[in-house]
């Protein structure tokens, strides 16, 4: 395109267009029809390369068409909209969405994915750590397509957790949302230890035996049903690090850890047998004996400081050594040659088996 030159003497200063100036007679400028077809189709080829139907009586046309033609090639646009309410998204908002929850429970609902919209790409971020329930949900019918492995045409909604978390999501013109990034990717499900009592963004809760609803965490009683740990609430004795029915129709629960030791589910290794994940497992000794702080003719613990009677004096002294050994043997040749006595039920035991350790709040992926 260029300004006519056909013309050069009607009308035209250096080239460019002039109005009439009746006081000194000079006229306006002159438009040749073949410049002005000319400028005409230059705009119908945009349209047209957009996808669109020419219209005369639609003057943003040429606009709505750049942007289209732009969209297909970085569907991200430059736009900032800022949200503290529950509210339809226009196509012409995508782009970063930044959402206050901080006022109520909030669902921000994503423009239908179709042709008018085509490939578009949005950021919805939370700013807030409220704790209020905040929904990205997409249109009508239309999914946002995560955790595909659980639904292999995703689900209907998403929820942010915690100030800073964020998806980006990418339309593709046909009824889906795709997921180009978040702020976390961890699986769904993990479970973990955190260094502080916050919860973190990104979608994490208590790993505590929480109920939960089905209907607002449905890629996560997915993900119970297919987990192989899944029971009854009723069966739940001895399998509280597994997932349960809970009321068998609407609700489900999560598993809890909290105050217990996690084992590597032995996965026919041969060396804790007979294990299903998320069981649970009840403490057991090892067999070993007790001295008193012993000296050269040190005698063993009497019997009458056992209170319940459960030290075998007789039996026990094939046991004791008479040398310089101190408090408790480990392992004991005696005991695990299977000559000792039984030690029967004493007691917890958690000051003999229990190791050194630190805790941290345990944490479950949610999302």
């Amino acid at each position: 395109m260029d300004y006519p030159k056909s013309i050069p003497s009607v009308g035209l200063v250096n080239g460019r267009f002039v109005d009439e100036n009746p006081v000194t007679g000079s006229p306006g400028s002159l438009i040749p029809a073949v410049w002005g077809n000319a400028v005409t189709q230059e705009i119908l080829s945009v349209v047209a390369g957009a996808g669109m139907a020419p219209s005369e009586a639609d003057n943003g046309q040429l606009f709505k068409a750049i942007q289209t033609i732009i969209g297909v090639t970085s569907p991200m646009r430059s736009v900032v909209t800022r949200l503290a309410a529950s509210k339809v998204l226009a196509p012409e908002e995508l782009g970063l969405v930044l959402i206050d929850g901080s006022p109520a429970a909030t669902t921000i609902t994503l423009p239908p994915a179709d042709v008018a919209l085509g490939v578009r790409d949005v950021i919805v971020r939370r700013v807030d750590n409220s704790g209020n329930r905040l929904v990205i949900r997409a249109a009508g019918s239309d999914r946002i397509r995560f955790h595909t492995h659980l639904s292999a045409s995703g689900y209907p909604f998403l929820v942010l957790m915690g100030g800073g978390d964020w998806w980006q999501l990418r339309s593709d013109g046909a009824g889906s949302w795709w997921p180009v990034g978040r702020f976390d990717n961890t699986p769904l499900g993990r479970p973990f230890f955190e260094t502080t009592l916050q919860m973190s963004p990104g979608g994490y809760g208590a790993l505590n035996g929480n109920v939960l609803s089905r209907s607002d965490w449905p890629w996560l009683w997915d993900h119970a049903q297919q987990s192989g740990a899944l029971t009854t609430e009723a069966a739940r004795g001895g399998m509280e690090g597994g997932w349960t029915s809970a009321d068998g129709a609407l609700n489900f629960r999560i598993p809890e850890a909290r105050g217990e030791f996690l084992r590597v589910l032995d996965e026919s290794r041969g060396v804790d047998v007979a294990r299903t994940s998320g069981s649970s497992q009840v403490h057991t000794l090892q067999k070993h004996n007790h001295f008193l702080p012993t000296g050269t003719g040190s005698s063993i613990r009497p019997a009458s400081s056992i209170p319940d009677g459960l030290w075998d004096v007789a039996h026990d002294v094939n046991a004791v050594p008479t040398n310089t050994t101190v408090a408790t043997t480990y392992p004991n040749p005696a005991f695990d040659a299977g000559t000792e006595g039984g030690v029967g039920n004493i007691g917890t035991f958690s000051a003999e088996t229990r190791p050194r350790n630190i805790a941290y709040p345990g944490r479950i992926k949610l999302i």
